[in-house]
């Protein structure tokens, strides 16, 4: 017997095949125009754009609420070899004939707010602090960090004098506080002031609100390693990406939303980029807006932008280059070549996945150098008897778009090679400056000089370990998934799950949306048969830039997830975009009340997975139904 979600899956299927429907025949309809878009001016500007502005508001007001409490322990013991001593300032200093006090510390539960480093601790109780008895045990290793911890002591009585004995490693330690056995705050002073000085942080319920979880445990800490200049834990990546990461927290603190502010407004600022890119590409503004609304939708867009990993920002760069390459193709300015190789090295620095959308700009300027030879070619002769003897430029037929640009004077030929030495600086030099830069916090750290011989070894060793790392990966994960899952959306991964009393759950599930994800898959279709059949560049360029985040993924062996796929899923976007065009320009009522019928499907569908994408506390039932859809989907 089919379940209901699995009927509602069917049911979007079919409502996307509808939607698909509409399209022309893709053999004749009018192509979307491939051209230089000159970007309007005047009183009017702004009120075009302010129902987009609305939308990023209201996506900002959603993406910020609920983030992560705002405070949260500042100061920090490092408590490599050390012990920390606590007593109670209310309790009476008196002890009794048989050395016991008649009041003091009886916890019947510690919190314990863990820093960075990983080490194992003794907590022991005492009179008099000449005999020790050990009542409990805890370990921080590399998942503990920048969490609470409840640990529960075996005290049957009062004592005077509590401590926390590292008994190895290099932990640290940012708060400590006690519950008796009704729930109610125990007053403790300490030796280690770090460590009891911001009692007003300590949470009534450990969740995600005041704690790490999933990645975070590598990437928050490292930012604030970094701010800190201690060595990082985690170097398996670039670091621009939790250099960008730690200005958040400059800004909030050491808090969950301090370490997740910079993605989130990463992620709000990717909204008026895609309009931009949108606009570029298609022109007029509802089908820009509506693409927009469908960034806003997207599933996996909300929940990988508001956890602190460096993904955001490596997505953000790769939207950014493929807008300024676009704008180069199409208008074949310096600047924009410029822009582009600029957001490419920043990119590069985020997260070495930038390397593979690097590739497929480097297949577009490749591919519109060889289309401009063939063209100049083709049309020589006519070109030859121009009246002031320079070749005229060619456009293609069906758009009128320039194939290339050169000087006056210069053949096709210097032109490239000119083109080549412009790339070479901005793809290369100005790349490679930036990632050489992006490591300062790897040199201070380590007392090394920038430019030095040593902190370029240091810049050098670590390429090395990356490369060996991601190459010998071969831990397993329940929520690991293959490529070809992604694309049909098969196997979400659960970032946070919760049990709560009362039936109650609470979990963070990064996937896409349906509507999306299946609707984008068959546009990406579409697209490669208009690139293939229709030689449309437009599709071409898409097409790539889709195929350049996922393509890659299908030869590695590595344990993979969901997320790694977040760079396409973004641009499926644009290629929805591409077929709302096609169906707009039936010219037709039924045509603009589809595109508009799909968009709007798609915000229902991010309301109604709104719990299991952000973390609310809703009914297990609920949960249950929202994520069994598919039998892939881990309810």
């Amino acid at each position: 017997m089919l379940s209901a979600s699995f009927v509602f899956a069917l049911l979007l299927a079919a409502l996307i095949l509808l939607f698909f429907s509409f399209l022309p025949d893709l053999r004749f309809c009018a192509l979307p125009v491939f051209a230089e878009r000159t970007e309007e001016r005047g009183s009017g500007t702004w009120r075009r754009r302010l129902p987009v502005l609305c939308v990023t508001i209201l996506y900002a007001v959603t993406a910020f609420w609920n983030l992560g409490n705002k405070a949260s322990p500042q100061s920090f013991a490092d408590m490599a070899g050390e012990s920390a001593v606590f007593f109670s300032p209310e309790a009476d200093s008196a002890v009794t004939e048989g050395g016991t006090s008649d009041t003091g510390i009886m916890p019947a539960e510690l919190l314990l707010f863990c820093g960075v480093g990983m080490g194992d601790y003794s907590i022991e109780v005492s009179d008099d602090q000449n005999g020790w008895f050990p009542v409990a045990e805890f370990s921080q290793d590399y998942v503990a960090v920048l969490k609470w911890h409840s640990v529960s002591p075996s005290v049957t009585r009062p004592w005077r004098y509590m401590r926390i004995h590292c008994k190895n490693g290099n932990p640290w330690l940012g708060e400590v506080a006690a519950r008796d056995a009704s729930g109610q705050p125990i007053a403790l002073a300490s030796d280690h002031a770090e460590l009891t000085d911001e009692q007003n942080t300590v949470p009534s319920v450990l969740d995600y609100h005041n704690s790490s979880y999933f990645d975070e445990i590598y990437h928050a800490r490292t930012a604030w390693e970094h701010l800190n200049g201690v060595w990082p834990y985690e170097i398996s990546h670039p670091p621009l990406g939790k250099e960008i990461l730690s200005v958040g927290i400059l800004l909030f603190g050491m808090t969950p939303f301090g370490w997740r502010f910079s993605g989130t407004l990463t992620g709000v600022l990717m909204l008026p980029l895609m309009y931009r890119f949108l606009r570029r590409v298609f022109g007029g503004e509802r089908v820009p807006f509506l693409g927009t609304v469908l960034l806003a939708a997207g599933f996996m867009h909300y929940t990988q932008t508001r956890i602190a990993t460096i993904d955001s920002y490596a997505v953000f760069f790769i939207l950014l280059m493929f807008d300024r390459m676009y704008a180069w193709l199409t208008r074949e300015r310096t600047r924009d070549l410029l822009l582009c190789g600029l957001a490419f090295g920043l990119g590069a620095a985020t997260k070495w996945t930038c390397l593979y959308a690097g590739a497929g700009l480097g297949v577009l300027w490749l591919g519109h150098w060889i289309a401009a030879f063939i063209r100049v070619r083709k049309d020589r002769p006519e070109a030859s008897g121009s009246a002031d003897g320079r070749e005229e430029e060619s456009r293609q037929p069906e758009t009128g778009a320039p194939c290339f640009v050169h000087e006056e004077g210069k053949t096709i030929l210097a032109a490239f090679l000119k083109n080549a030495a412009l790339c070479l600086v901005f793809f290369v030099a100005i790349p490679c400056l930036i990632y050489y830069l992006s490591y300062l916090p790897y040199g201070i750290a380590e007392g090394k000089p920038i430019f030095s011989r040593d902190y370029t070894k240091l810049v050098l060793d670590n390429q090395s370990f990356m490369f060996s790392y991601h190459v010998s990966v071969k831990a397993e994960h329940p929520y690991s998934s293959r490529w070809y899952e992604w694309v049909l959306n098969l196997r979400p991964i659960l970032y946070y799950l919760e049990y709560l009393p009362g039936g109650m759950r609470v979990s963070i599930a990064a996937f896409n949306n349906p509507l999306i994800c299946w609707g984008g898959l068959l546009a990406v279709l579409a697209l490669l048969f208009l690139a293939l059949y229709r030689k449309d560049p437009n599709a071409a360029f898409l097409l790539t830039a889709y195929g350049s985040g996922l393509v890659p993924w299908m030869f590695i062996r590595r344990l993979t997830f969901a997320y790694h796929y977040f760079a396409s899923v973004v641009m499926l976007v644009p290629a929805l975009c591409y077929m709302f065009r096609l169906i707009e320009s039936r010219e037709d009522r039924a045509a603009r009340i589809a595109t508009g019928a799909f968009t709007v499907l798609a915000v229902v569908l991010f309301a109604a997975f709104f719990p299991v994408l952000s973390g609310l506390k809703v009914n297990n039932d609920l949960t249950s139904a929202l994520l069994g859809w598919l039998p892939g989907w881990p309810i």
